[in-house]
């Protein structure tokens, strides 16, 4: 019998890298996640299939429970030594799905495109935990790292504030329902970014920064808390300038829309990705002009 889990996707709102070092951020789960199928298959070996939104494939293995078990990390993993590393530290999390008179076909199923970067990595080590009942957070820690608020966005529906507490998630759900959604909007870049190689140039760069924690978890508060588009964008502007500050880096809005009548809040590993756009008019003709066809409004991402 065919067993099926599903994880959420995630946008970070506020604390952007500095979540990683106990900062507050405000992350809000997606309407686009991932899907899981677990079947039985050939003992012995996992054959594995991911599918894109469209149903095309993009990734298809079989894999051994011996490769799995034995698996060595290095510094550079394909795709497919990246999914062995995940199986391999779960296995150590749960042992027991290698049994021996095993064997699975396993498949995953996007409800987004790959390249969006909504969460295909934690959507699929959320539900590798759901299926072998392991710790979600433990799993990436063990595999990819980073901070775990994506995590937290997969297992929730709701908008969550999240910080790190001597290394453990702490999540409080929060009523962040801003009565002008209907002026935000989130526009693709047009391209993918890393979070596992922001996150080592965030770290490599750490000891140059000077970061003022309490006025970043001030701001994260009192956007939650914003009942006004005028006082949600200043808000946005102030976090997006003091993060420039921070990481050295141009803000989106400067670099590649400086003559944008509304505000532009860079989201998650700066430089790729989403933006999210504040705007009392509808951008996109605006945006289509620059180049970037990819458009969503909140009520059509945000869960």
């Amino acid at each position: 019998m065919e067993k099926t889990y599903y994880s959420n996707g995630k946008l970070l709102i506020t604390g952007e890298y500095l979540v990683l070092d106990g900062a507050r951020a405000l992350a809000l789960p997606t309407k686009f996640g991932q899907y899981l199928k677990i079947n039985s298959g050939k003992i012995g070996q996992i054959h594995w299939t991911s599918y894109n939104q469209d149903q095309s494939i993009w990734f298809e293995e079989t894999i051994s429970f011996i490769e799995i078990i034995n698996f060595k990390s290095s510094e550079s993993l394909s795709e497919r030594e990246t999914l062995i590393k995940i199986l391999h530290e779960a296995h150590l999390l749960n042992s027991r799905f290698l049994n021996s008179s095993l064997g699975y076909s396993i498949s995953t199923v996007l409800t987004f495109p790959k390249f969006w970067g909504l969460g295909t990595s934690s959507t699929l080590i959320n539900n590798i935990a759901q299926w072998l009942q392991i710790d979600a957070f433990k799993l990436l820690t063990n595999s990819f790292g980073g901070s775990g608020y994506d995590i937290a966005c997969a297992q929730n529906n709701t908008p969550i504030l999240y910080h790190l507490e001597n290394g453990l998630p702490i999540i409080e759900k929060v009523n962040f329902k801003p009565v002008f959604s209907d002026n935000i909007y989130f526009v693709y870049l047009n391209k993918k970014q890393s979070s596992k190689v922001a996150i080592e140039n965030y770290y490599k760069n750490q000891k140059n920064m000077n970061v003022d924690f309490i006025l970043v978890n001030e701001l994260t508060a009192k956007i939650c808390l914003s009942n006004s588009i005028e006082e949600f964008s200043i808000l946005l502007e102030k976090h997006e300038t003091k993060m420039s500050e921070v990481l050295e880096i141009p803000t989106v809005k400067d670099s590649l829309f400086s003559d944008f009548e509304g505000s532009i809040k860079s989201l998650g590993a700066w430089g790729g990705d989403f933006v999210l756009v504040i705007s009392k008019e509808n951008p996109t003709a605006y945006f289509e002009n620059k180049g970037y066809k990819t458009i969503v409004s909140y009520k059509d991402m945000i869960l």
